[in-house]
Parts: structure tokens; sequence; C-alpha cells
């Protein structure tokens, strides 16, 4: 008997080691169905990885200027040449190097905000959600005072003041961006607050704290997780309007919006100093948007059924288009 049992808790523990094996094949097997999830994932996957290697793959400096080489056109042009592929700014720069360099400010800007801003913002939401009272009352009139306020007067007051910096730009935007987080918290918390596996935490005796992040924190994983990725596109294009209006990342540093700026007075004599650093915000923004759109159908039911059952109509139509053609085929 105590053999039987000692193989079966090997065997569960086995199983156990290898469900994240299945649950991966089996999120591939949802991602190959959904053709625009799947290109937001690999432009996602491309960004990170250019972002990560960019000393390596980029062909110069960034910050190196040649003022022989000024406005370069791209290659495709007849001036152009093949040592500088998108063609070079008004100091000589790079601008395919610039390009890839700049995608790691926005990764790193998007990631900081996101962690912070979502971090105190989602530890809100649970607090007033479930104790509600006046910790209720208190948060929520702070969310109320911080939106009504402008968020972006707010944040170019402070970086004014301040002084623009990366720090300051990842903290101003994390001070205008926790409040979305703590709402939609608060209002997933109400809405489960009454439910059986809830209140039989709180008939055993647990405490409040291991309530709110043992057992109602994990129920929202999925739509805390596609919100984090829509306000990752936000602040992208955040971080790039800072930036633009010489309020975000400062030179010598690179960065999309940064480029877009210095490029604008060049735009009607050299168009690829603006274009190819907004073409690139606009890529980032898109992946991250078909991404989020993507994971929201999987995470929600109603939703996966819904794609579950076109899938399963069009399989049952081509099916009988081919028998069709089958019998026709035949004398």
């Amino acid at each position: 008997m105590t053999k039987t049992k000692a193989n079966d808790l090997e065997q569960a523990l086995s199983r156990s080691r290898y469900e994240w094996v299945d649950k991966l094949k089996e999120l591939g097997r949802e991602l190959r169905r959904d053709t625009a999830g799947f290109i937001g994932v690999v432009l996602i996957t491309a960004l990170v990885l250019m972002a990560v290697f960019a000393p390596l793959i980029s062909p110069h400096d960034p910050t190196e200027q040649d003022l022989t080489a000024r406005l370069v056109p791209p290659v495709w042009y007849e001036k152009g040449s093949w040592g500088h592929v998108f063609g070079t700014d008004h100091l000589g720069r790079d601008i395919l190097s610039r390009a890839i360099h700049g995608s790691r400010v926005s990764l790193w800007v998007g990631v900081s905000v996101v962690s912070l801003a979502g971090g105190f913002g989602v530890v809100m939401g649970l607090l007033a959600g479930y104790l509600g009272g006046r910790t209720d009352a208190f948060i929520m009139r702070w969310v109320d005072t911080q939106v009504a306020f402008p968020g972006l007067l707010l944040a170019l007051i402070i970086l004014a003041v301040i002084g623009p910096s990366l720090t300051t730009v990842v903290l101003v935007l994390s001070l205008n961006g926790w409040m979305v987080y703590g709402r939609m918290t608060r209002s997933a918390v109400l809405a489960i607050r009454q439910s059986p596996y809830v209140e039989a935490a709180e008939v055993v005796g647990c405490r409040w704290p291991r309530i709110i992040f043992r057992h109602i924190l994990p129920n929202l994983t999925s739509s805390l997780l596609t919100l984090g990725i829509l306000e990752f596109a936000r602040i992208v294009l955040a971080e790039a309007a800072l930036s633009f209006l010489g309020l975000g990342i400062q030179p010598p540093a690179t960065s999309w919006g940064l480029d877009v700026s210095m490029g604008k007075n060049y735009m009607f004599m050299a168009w690829w100093l603006v274009t190819i650093p907004g073409c690139a915000i606009g890529i980032t923004v898109l992946a991250i948007n078909l991404v989020a759109s993507w994971l929201r159908l999987i995470s929600d039911p109603q939703e996966r059924e819904k794609q579950f059952a076109r899938h399963m109509a069009g399989s049952m139509r081509k099916a009988m288009v081919l028998k069709a053609e089958t019998e026709r085929r035949q004398p």
C-alpha cells in the first residue's frame, strides 16, 4: 500500500514537473491560429533582441559625428551608401544605428514605468476594493483628484522644475499612470469579493494580506497583464512626446522622439530623419496592440469559444468543398 502511494506521488510530481511544457505547447498552438498575434509576437521579439544586442548589431556609434557625410540619403537613392543604409542626419550620425539604440530607451522606460505604476496601482486597488470604508474613500478621492489634473501638464511642470533625464521621465510617467491600475483592480476586487473561495478563506481565519495577495490577486493576472501591455504602448508614445518637446531624453543619448524632434527642421529636404524613427515608434505600438488583443482573446473563455467555433466552421467548409470537388471529378 505504501509503495503504491509512493508511485502515485512520483507520477503526480512527474506530471506537474512537465506541466509548463504542455502549457507552452498549447500557447504556441493558440498563437499559430491567430495571424495578427503571431506577427505582433515576432515584432516584439525582434525589438527586444535588437535592444539587447544593440552594441553588436549597430553598424556605427550612434553618437559619432561626421560632418563630411551629413544628410546622406538612404541606400536606394543614387547618392546613397551601403555604409549608411538609412542615411545620416544633419551631424553625419548614422540613422540606423540611432534607431537601433533608441529601442533601448523605449523598452527601458516602458518596462520601468509599467512595473512601478502597475505595482503601486494594483496594491492601492486591492486595498481599496477589499478593505472598503475610509481606506476605499481616501484612495478613490486621491485617484479622482489626480485624474482631474491634466497628466501631460503635470509631467511638463515637474520636468521643467527638476530637469529632464531618464530617471525623472520614468518617475513622472509612473506618477501619472498608476490610477488606471488602481481603478481597474478595485472594480475587479469588488466583483469577486463575495466569491465562495474568498469567503472560505475568511472562514478558516486567513488574514486580509494573505487573502488579497494569495487568493484574489492571482485571479486578476490575465486582465492586469493585458492592461499592462496596453499601458506599455501608451508609455512608449508618452516618452516620445516628452523627448520631442525637449523635456525627455537629452543629447548625447538617443531616443526615437528626440530624433524626430531634431529632424523636423530638415523634414522637406531630408525626410528620412523623421520617417525612420517615426516608423519605429509606429511599428512598436502596433506590435504591442496586436499582442494585447491576442492575450485578451486567449484569456477570455467566451472569446476562445468563438475563435474555436470559427476555426471549426472554416475546417468544415474546406472539407465540404474538397468533398464536392472529389465527387464532381469522379465519373
